[in-house]
């Protein structure tokens, strides 16, 4: 076998929605092949295995983390789990993908950083919306300043998670619920992707579910020279564009967590557009990444590096502080 005909033979934890759109879209991915799934549950693992021709489920993450013909893990729990997770994964030798947000709080970023240096393991948090073809155009725009200085950001994400249930894992204080973390994490690492740099300064105003969850929220971040409008909510389902304006123009991104496309707009006028159609999720990207990454030997990725990563939680940290 040459270099070039070698795959990474990926592992998932956890066997829930998002763990179905990796699974799909890794057929998609020509470095990648997936070979096992670990969940709580042997019978949920032997389901989501048979779905997808695997030979090999688990009914914990210890044996996945063990086995030898496993190169790689994609975490896809809940968030609260993820630095136990993929500090478990990477003691025991295996590069790591873990869903975004990578952890709860920067502490817990400066911690699972601080293993990855030990360890030597590949770490990336996955934020595929950065990977993504529209997105990378919108970036290569704005760099080309094509919309001259960049003056405002405005994004948005949210959808509406009602009836309030107490018992939901997204309402749920002690499993770090609240709309920031679930949902938010997207529009604040979409202002860091264009802006790369912390603000100067920040408003924030937040609604509150009846047990006191964050359940609407928009942030302002102040530049100094440019300013970042940023929402999230449980209540309703928003634009869910991401706006990218200059001095002599501006980047009109739909649904840009899983963004197709982008305009570019001189004034009222359309004088670029890029559109990408695909019969994936848009995971297969960011999954090729990787795979590419561990294959070289990189350590962490470019396109979403650590210090990317610990930026994002230390923002939310921010926003939060607020409340």
């Amino acid at each position: 076998m040459t270099p070039s005909d070698k795959k990474i033979r990926w592992g998932i934890i956890g066997a829930g929605r998002i763990a179905h759109a990796f699974a799909g879209d890794c057929n998609f991915a020509p470095s990648a092949e997936l070979v096992a799934v670990a969940s709580r549950s042997q019978e949920n693992a032997e389901q989501f295995a048979q779905q997808y021709s695997l030979e090999k489920s688990y009914g914990d993450y210890q044996s996945l983390y063990s086995d030898p013909e496993v190169d790689a893990v994609y975490i896809a729990t809940p968030h609260t789990h993820h630095l136990r997770q993929a500090t478990d994964a990477m003691e025991a030798g295996k590069a790591v993908m873990c869903e975004k947000p990578l952890v709860i709080s920067a502490e817990e970023c400066q911690t699972l950083i601080e293993t990855q240096k030990r360890t030597g393991i590949y770490l990336l948090e996955a934020m595929w919306t950065h990977f993504l073809p529209a997105i990378q155009k919108a970036r290569q725009w704005v760099e080309e300043g094509r919309i001259g200085k960049v003056e405002h950001l405005k994004a948005d994400f949210a959808y509406p998670l009602l009836p309030y249930r107490s018992d939901l894992r997204e309402y749920n204080k002690e499993l770090a619920g609240g709309a920031l973390l679930e949902m938010g994490i997207y529009p604040v690492a979409i202002a860091w992707w264009f802006m790369r740099r912390d603000p100067v300064n920040m408003q924030v105003t937040a609604g509150y579910a009846p047990n006191g969850v964050e359940d609407d929220v928009i942030a302002v971040m102040d530049y100094g020279d440019a300013i970042a409008s940023l929402a999230t909510s449980f209540r309703c389902r928003l634009h869910n564009f991401c706006h990218i304006i200059g001095d002599k123009g501006y980047i009109a991104i739909p649904d840009f967590f899983r963004a197709s496309e982008c305009h570019l707009y001189e004034l009222d006028t359309l004088v670029d557009t890029f559109s990408e159609p695909r019969e994936t999720h848009g995971f297969n990207y960011e999954i090729e990444a990787a795979s590419q990454d561990i294959l070289q030997g990189r350590t962490q990725s470019e396109i979403v590096p650590l210090s990317s990563s610990l930026s994002f939680q230390k923002h939310m940290d921010l926003i939060r502080s607020h409340f």
